[in-house]
């Protein structure tokens, strides 16, 4: 597979919204991520694309993110796309290594993702709740593993806990929501 990532361009806008529909199979995702590329709040924000043979196949965004009483520097990931015939290669792994590799040469400590609890933990993810790291609304108990976290710099772990805060888009509780 020639696998290319690339930080994307305002150019790509366009590009970024087809392949957010075409792998969620519906424009939620993809109304959120053209509402966070807008979004002055979700600064300083990542995003990146992943081409095949100059194909687009997936798209990672991660935003801008806080966590009360500290002034550790923290990013989400949200959302993560693959287009169907791209998926099960390794390309979001792919997406997720790329992005957590810049964000901690841009000096951020903390990556925080909403996802599924078995997909995330293989690059590193673990359940934020263990650190006393909540999500910006309450995380059903049954549904808890899903809130993670990974300190791409140092020891921030083990030197942060409090509610995380988020870009203005992305502070609706409907996201926060199975």
């Amino acid at each position: 597979m020639n696998l290319i990532i690339r930080e994307t361009t305002e150019a790509d806008r366009k590009t970024i919204y087809t392949v957010e529909a075409e792998a969620f199979g519906y424009d939620k995702e993809a109304k959120l991520v053209d509402s966070l590329l807008d979004d002055p709040t979700a600064e300083p924000r990542l995003s990146l694309l992943a081409l095949e043979n100059d194909k687009p196949v997936g798209h990672i965004l991660f935003t801008a993110a806080g966590i009360e009483g500290s002034d550790r520097k923290a990013s989400l990931l949200a959302p993560l796309s693959v287009i169907p015939e791209a998926q099960g290669k390794g390309v979001g792994g792919k997406l997720i290594k790329t992005g957590l590799r810049i964000l901690s040469e841009r000096g951020v400590d903390l990556v925080f993702v909403l996802g599924h609890p078995t997909y995330y933990p293989r690059s590193g993810f673990v359940p934020a709740h263990t650190f006393g790291l909540n999500a910006p609304y309450p995380i059903p108990e049954e549904h808890s593993d899903a809130w993670m976290v990974q300190a791409v710099n140092g020891t921030a772990l083990d030197e942060v806990s409090g509610t995380v805060s988020c870009a203005a888009e992305l502070d609706k509780p409907e996201h926060w929501r199975e």
